[in-house]
């Protein structure tokens, strides 16, 4: 589980750009599903039938993003500087100052995102602005650059350009034990794809089928907008979107790291089923994996985008604790398990 983890980590997936994290999903989730395809937004979709003699029933639609949040090039500078903006919501204080790679057409380049030498004075306007000393302002995409050390020529044969995506280097993308925690970037939601993917194991090696079709779906361009979530809500069968997300673990919704999974009741965009959300909580607390229900704010989901947007009947959430949501990201160390063995007890008897 900690390997396929790691190797999801270090796959590129900007938004529209999910090529790497989509190989690794379709060699994962080929072997333990009766089919699988991608669709037309590239959504890896794998279907799980139900027992032939259970009673006709709405199938489910499982669902975990396949994108990151990441960058793209807005304009290239007569020095070679590259200048960014972001692709999901995040500030460069998220990601740290330090190595990127830049998607090229023909070629991956290695950048650093940099914001200059801290040792200037008010002679150096976009570096004072930001410095405790100088005009004590966040740091924002236009303070901050890439170094490539190639001039624009160069980057252009390298087929680097606006809209290039650019994404956190490999380097900081190591899983890092903490103590009984796992800390890296980008566990939203490369760890809820393991979540999925375990889960989609395990129900097809229990003995009972499930009593609907399952469709376990690995969404595209979740974090500007929902695009394959809300595309997959729309085209396959089924009445419930069920999404699998990172949870933020604060004090406003009395939730922590150190407890067991967040169960979404509402968030920014949409307010959840009840019947859904009471019975996710029940087979959480029946796991006794000290479920915590929460009322989100500032927080989306491919659930919440495909109910609002009138392509799903029904919406869950199911969330792993994390500590630092979209920035360096911590969750518990057998927090994928339970998730996992959460979802298919839910996908054994659901509410929809």
């Amino acid at each position: 589980m900690f390997q396929l983890l790691q190797e999801l980590l270090w796959a590129y997936g900007p938004c529209g750009q999910e090529d790497a994290v989509r190989e690794i999903c379709l060699r994962e989730l080929a072997p333990v599903v009766d089919s699988v395809w991608v669709d037309r937004t590239g959504n890896v979709v794998g279907r799980v039938h139900s027992s032939p003699t259970s009673e006709e029933a709405s199938p489910v639609r499982v669902m975990a993003h396949m994108d990151e949040l990441s960058m793209l090039v807005k304009r290239i500078e007569a020095d070679g500087r590259v200048q960014l903006t972001p692709l999901g919501t995040m500030y460069p204080g998220n990601f740290g100052l330090g190595p990127v790679m830049m998607l090229g057409d023909r070629e991956h380049v290695c950048g650093v995102l940099a914001v200059g030498s801290e040792h200037t004075t008010e002679e150096s306007p976009r570096i004072w602005r930001t410095k405790p000393d100088g005009g004590d302002k966040a740091l924002n995409w236009q303070d901050v650059y890439v170094f490539t050390g190639r001039t624009p020529e160069q980057l252009a044969e390298a087929g680097i350009g606006p809209g290039t995506r650019v994404c956190v280097h490999r380097t900081k993308r190591e899983l890092v034990e903490i103590d009984d925690y796992l800390g890296s970037y980008f566990m939203d939601d490369r760890a809820l794809l393991v979540v999925l993917l375990s889960a989609a194991r395990e129900l097809r090696e229990r003995a009972q089928r499930p009593p609907q079709d399952v469709y376990f779906v690995c969404t595209t361009s979740e974090e500007v907008g929902g695009l394959g979530g809300s595309y997959a809500s729309r085209s396959l069968p089924g009445e419930l979107t069920l999404a699998l997300e990172v949870g933020p673990t604060e004090a406003e919704y009395g939730t922590t790291v150190s407890r067991g999974p967040i169960i979404g009741y509402a968030d920014a965009q949409c307010v959840y089923d009840k019947s859904v959300a009471d019975r996710l909580v029940e087979v959480a607390a029946k796991l006794d994996a000290d479920p915590q229900p929460a009322v989100l704010g500032a927080f989306e989901s491919d659930a919440s985008h495909a109910k609002s947007n009138g392509h799903s009947a029904a919406a869950g959430l199911l969330c792993l604790p994390t500590l630092s949501t979209h920035g360096y990201e911590v969750i518990p160390r057998d927090g994928i398990g339970t998730l996992s063995a959460i979802l298919v007890e839910y996908l054994m008897n659901p509410v929809v």
